[in-house]
């Protein structure tokens, strides 16, 4: 597998639209995943918004915290396999249930290890950060991601129920 996180540029505005395009069409079908859910905030067929909008800079006053939002490319074959969104620190909201790193790999890539892989970049990224304690949530009811988090050192702290579904809270540490 070889793999590295990249910022988004106008280079892999193609690489970006396959990827999204795939995954939008699952999750309209399937009722797919969406995590990172700020990867789909903006409509990506208006690239130049989006490249500029897709992180968040400053606090701002809906709770949102400073991110870093970076793309798995698979250098091989020169294609984005996921994404994450890496929180800069926690607010309340992220401290219950979101923690600091959202991620998620496309439809056809999954179950063949990109998640692990991907996450273990992520907390290279967070130690670049200064981030030393890593918080990371899934839903219980989504063995994959706990296998992605747990083979990266996860310790399950403890579950949280909101609106019905069960949030599961990993602390990692660095």
């Amino acid at each position: 597998m070889n793999i590295e996180l990249v910022r988004l540029t106008k280079d892999y505005k193609q690489q970006l639209t396959d990827m999204l395009e795939e995954w939008t069409e699952d999750i309209r079908k399937n009722h797919g995943n969406s995590s990172p859910w700020m990867i789909f905030r903006n409509d990506f067929h208006d690239f130049d918004y989006y490249l500029e909008n897709l992180e968040i800079k400053e606090e701002l006053p809906n709770g949102r915290v400073p991110d870093t939002t970076l793309f798995c490319l698979d250098k091989d074959r020169n294609i984005f396999v996921g994404a994450v969104n890496i929180r800069h620190y926690l607010n309340d909201g992220l401290l219950a249930t979101g923690g600091h790193i959202g991620d998620g790999i496309r439809p056809s890539e999954r179950r063949k290890g990109y998640a692990t892989a991907m996450v273990a970049l992520a907390l290279e990224e967070c130690r670049k950060l200064g981030i030393d304690r890593v918080l990371m949530c899934c839903d219980k009811d989504n063995p994959g991601s706990q296998k992605s988090i747990t083979r990266n050192g996860g310790v399950l702290e403890n579950e949280v129920e909101e609106d019905g579904s069960i949030t599961q809270r990993y602390w990692i540490q660095l």
